[in-house]
């Protein structure tokens, strides 16, 4: 987790966005470890829905390379074959 440069997923607004989506699910699973159901207060049509864009945000922030603009890779990223490691750059 050292190598991961914070500062810069941060200011993507992609990483933000699935991190508010998973803070969202955390917070109504942590509600309901205490008996409050958010669910009882919507039909459980729109929970199912809620839940499942909450989803897809979550994953579109970790499919996402945060260390570019926009939701693309790099173009150097894009002619990998493997994950490129430290020792590539020795």
């Amino acid at each position: 987790m050292r190598k991961i440069n914070w500062k810069v997923r941060f200011k993507h607004k992609n990483f933000i966005i699935a991190l508010f989506a998973l803070l969202a699910l955390l917070s109504q699973q942590i509600l309901m470890l205490f008996g409050i159901e958010i669910s009882k207060e919507l039909s459980a049509q729109l929970v199912g829905i809620f839940n499942t864009v909450l989803a897809i945000l979550v994953l579109l922030g970790v499919v996402v390379d945060h260390t570019t603009d926009g939701i693309e890779d790099s173009k150097q990223a894009l002619g990998y074959r493997k994950p490129k490691s430290d020792s590539d750059y020795i």
